[in-house]
């Protein structure tokens, strides 16, 4: 049976719950957002890359912080809410990072995860440069790193400013720059092997 959901409705987590089928979605504030199927070569490549550098890192120090990749649902409440009816949105990061074990369970990650890597493609740019940035600025995601594949890394970093926090402007490593991870201190990315065979 194919499953016909309204793309003007409003859903929450509870509904996402019941959609077992093979279609790839986000809920964004209650609406459905698409995804890719399948991520193209160089998408894969940079991701896989990424993923491995923080996974080995992370692996090496025995720490608390485990690193994530997609499909991995994320969901970010509003308000402390932590019931599944009262969840609005749910993402899929292309890799994540979680410090906090609290916040994992067996569905996924309930709340902000330290750090979020999305990697651009032309069906997720817009959504992922705007959409995504400013929920994960709101959610307290504390180190959001966009990638342009082939060609450069924008990072971005969330800045306390008392009662309200806002990421600064981002900081753009290509070339042969290295990109530390601020969440994992003493980890860099090497931007020419990051890119390579690209």
């Amino acid at each position: 049976m194919e499953l016909t959901l309204d793309m003007n409705r409003r859903y929450t987590y509870a509904d996402y719950m019941t959609w077992w089928d093979d279609t790839r979605r986000e809920l964004i504030e209650g609406f459905i957002k698409m995804m890719s199927p399948a991520a193209s070569m160089p998408h894969a490549r940079i991701s896989g890359r990424i993923y491995n550098a923080m996974y080995n890192y992370v692996n090496r120090r025995k720490g608390e912080c485990e690193v994530f990749a997609a499909p991995f649902d994320v969901r970010l409440p509003k308000n402390g809410e932590k019931e599944d009816d009262k969840i609005y949105t749910v993402v899929q990061p292309d890799i994540c990072l979680v410090c906090d074990p609290e916040k994992l369970d067996e569905r996924g990650c309930l709340g902000a995860p330290d750090m979020i890597v999305e990697v651009l493609s032309p069906s997720t740019r817009k959504h992922d440069l705007n959409d995504k940035y400013r929920l994960y600025e709101a959610s307290g995601v504390k180190e959001y790193w966009v990638v342009e594949p082939k060609s450069d890394v924008t990072v971005f970093l969330l800045q306390e400013d008392g009662a309200d926090s806002a990421y600064a402007k981002g900081i753009v490593y290509t070339g042969k720059a290295k990109a530390p991870m601020h969440c994992l201190p003493g980890l860099e990315i090497d931007m020419e092997e990051l890119f390579r065979l690209m």
